[in-house]
This record gives C-alpha cells, sequence and structure tokens, in this order.
C-alpha cells in the first residue's frame, strides 16, 4: 500500500540521512585518546526520536518529554552570602555522600534553575555514578530576593568563583567538575578562559550542553522568523517578567530605562537596554564581544567537553568553532546532526530513557 511505501521511504531515508556518528572535534592527543577510550557515546550513532529529528521540534518536545518523566529531587538549600552582599541559592543533592566524594556543580541555562526539568534529569544522574551535586542558582532566581541591582550574565564569573571556591572550602580533598547548560555554558567557559590558573587549580573537567559559543550569531539566529522568533520572544517576555519582579532594579540609580527594558522584543533588544549597561559595557557589542567563546579556546587548560547540535536554533552550525577545537589540546566538541537546544531525543520510544546528555557527561 502507499502507507507501507511512505513508511519504507522515510525509515530508509532515517537511517541513511539522519542517524550519523557525532563529530568530534578535538586535537591528537592524550585528551582525544582518553575520550576514544574511556566515552564510547564519542563513536556511536546517534539515533534520533525517529518522528522528531527537527531542531526546534527537538527542542520544544525534549522539554515537554522531561518534565512529564521529571524525577522528584529533595535538595538541600544553603543561601550563599557573595562579597558584595549579593546571595545565591545552592541547592545539594548529597545524601550518604563522603567528604572525599567528587562534587559536580551544575550551571543552569538562561533562566534556569533547580526545578528546571534538564536540571533535575543532570542531578540525579550525577548522583548515581556517587558523587554530589549542587545546583548554583544563579541571583534573582529560585524564589531568593535579589539583594543588589546587580543580575547575572554570560561574562560574568565573579560569583561562579566564588561558588567553587566555597565548595573547595567545605570539600577540600574532592575532586570538582562543573556541567553547564546554554548560558551556563558560556559562564563556565569564561571561567575557564579568564581565570586560567584559578581554574587549573580548581577543576577537574567542564562539560557543557548546547553552549552558545558566538553570541553575535546566536542572537542573529534565534531572531530569524518565525519559530526561531517566537521562541526568542518567549524568552525574552520571561526576562522582562524577572527583572520587573526585582524592586531594587527600580529604586537603585542606574543607566537603564526600566520602561524600555520592558518593552524589549528580542534577547538583543533585552541585551543592549539592560544586559550590557548592569554589568558596565559601553555598548551591546562591547558584551557580546567579550561574553563571546568561538575565538577564546587557545587560553582553556582544563578538559572542556563540550555537545552540541548542528541544528541548534540558538547557534548555527557556522558558529560552532569545530576548525579551533580541531587544534586544542583541551577542548572537545561534540556535534550531532540533529538535537536542538538541549533537545537530544533519541531512539523509537523517547520516555523511558536517561536522557542523552546524561549518559554522555557519566560516561565523560
Amino acid at each position: 500500500s502507499i502507507a507501507i511505501i511512505l513508511l519504507l521511504g522515510y525509515f530508509t531515508y532515517y537511517v541513511t540521512a539522519v542517524v550519523k556518528r557525532p563529530f568530534l572535534a578535538t586535537a591528537s592527543g592524550p585528551f582525544r585518546r582518553y575520550l576514544r577510550r574511556h566515552v564510547p557515546m564519542v563513536q556511536a550513532l546517534f539515533w534520533p526520536h525517529w518522528w522528531c529529528t527537527e531542531g526546534r521540534a527537538q527542542t520544544l518536545l525534549a522539554r515537554i518529554i522531561r518534565a512529564w518523566m521529571s524525577p522528584r529531587v529533595s535538595y538541600r538549600r544553603e543561601i550563599l552570602t557573595l562579597s558584595d552582599g549579593g546571595q545565591v541559592a545552592l541547592d545539594w543533592l548529597d545524601q550518604d555522600r563522603t567528604q572525599d566524594s567528587p562534587v559536580v556543580v551544575v550551571l543552569p541555562g538562561l533562566l534556569g534553575d533547580s526545578q528546571s526539568e534538564y536540571v533535575k534529569h543532570l542531578v540525579t544522574s550525577i548522583v548515581r555514578i556517587g558523587a554530589k551535586a549542587v545546583v548554583f542558582n544563579y541571583r534573582g532566581l529560585a524564589g531568593v530576593e535579589l539583594k543588589t541591582p546587580r543580575l547575572y550574565c554570560a561574562c560574568s564569573v565573579d560569583d561562579l568563583s566564588e561558588v567553587l571556591l566555597h565548595v573547595r572550602m567545605l570539600y577540600s580533598k574532592a575532586r570538582i567538575a562543573v556541567v553547564g547548560v546554554s548560558m551556563g555554558g558560556l559562564i563556565v567557559g569564561n571561567y575557564l578562559v579568564n581565570r586560567t590558573e584559578e581554574s587549573k587549580s580548581m577543576l577537574t573537567a567542564v562539560f557543557t550542553i548546547s553552549l552558545p559559543w558566538n553570541m553575535f550569531k546566536g542572537s542573529e539566529s534565534i531572531d530569524r522568523p518565525i519559530l526561531n522568533r517566537m521562541l526568542g520572544r518567549h524568552l525574552t517576555r520571561s526576562l522582562c517578567r524577572l527583572v520587573g519582579k526585582h524592586e531594587v532594579l527600580w529604586n537603585t540609580k542606574h543607566d537603564w530605562d526600566m520602561d524600555q527594558v520592558l518593552r524589549s522584543q528580542s534577547i538583543r533588544e533585552f541585551d543592549a537596554r539592560f544586559t550590557s549597561k548592569n554589568f558596565g559595557f559601553e555598548k551591546l557589542d562591547n558584551y557580546y564581544a567579550h561574553a563571546t567563546l568561538h575565538d577564546k579556546l587557545d587560553r582553556v587548560q582544563v578538559p572542556l567537553l563540550c555537545l552540541n547540535a548542528a541544528d541548534d536554533p540558538f547557534q548555527p552550525m557556522e558558529a560552532i568553532p569545530v576548525a579551533a577545537a580541531s587544534k586544542s589540546s583541551h577542548v572537545a566538541i561534540l556535534v550531532t546532526t540533529c538535537g536542538g537546544h538541549i533537545g537530544f531525543l533519541e531512539g523509537i520510544w523517547a520516555f523511558n530513557r536517561e536522557p542523552y546528555m546524561c549518559r554522555l557527561f557519566n560516561q565523560f
């Protein structure tokens, strides 16, 4: 019948054009040999979910499926007061772990926190391999009052540095790793390139998921009509709600016009009107150039494995620095053909598997 012919045709297309081994970009040497020997997923075929292979569909559906499958997580909350009087919440999942157990610090995405569905999957995977997990919730998020007129951004690493020093004080003999998701990957990436010596002494390894390497290209991609722009406007509205609810951003002397900020229609507009000014940048381009990582891989001195998808709507393939990674002894970028942004749904049935990104980190 026609239905069978169409099904066979799609299956042939799926197997020949969609199912591929991910591309691994890193220099020949010890790190590459380690990955090939200890992380078999870097050489295994990636089977995207058979009826959801488009990047934006993966991005949206993964969030829905992970939320539906989201494990129950009971954190132990610690409020950390920072050197400037700001506060952040550290949510720990560390029951039945020893002082020497490895600690994995999780940095969520742009508006994520410890209750985000992908974070809960990550922390449950982390404790399953015998490590402690702690989620670093950024200023003003996770129900914590914003104490200063400073929020967070992709290139501000002071807060992360204080969090890591605090973790090192608590667990002086434990190995520390970081998982950065989306903007969290930018933050830890900037920590690696701007605090080279500190990061070498502090961290054993770093893993990032859907890191937006080039903020210029990323902001252009997310503003393309129609579906990308819809995703971008949803994020922009959420950012406007976030800044709008914190009185300290309204009541102190500042360089931004809050009425203009709240009328932002895109991530780029929001960053121009608020984020860049909040962190003292004269122009938006100065902020983006400072935060962008694609041209700074040579400064990374800690083993860094980055999972990206070629069809990420927030970061086009041409913005992923595979050529630079191919010359790097410490940076490896694993690029799947499909996966979207923090998607990576796989298999025939996407509801009954530990997420691809969690399994990859556990092998790493």
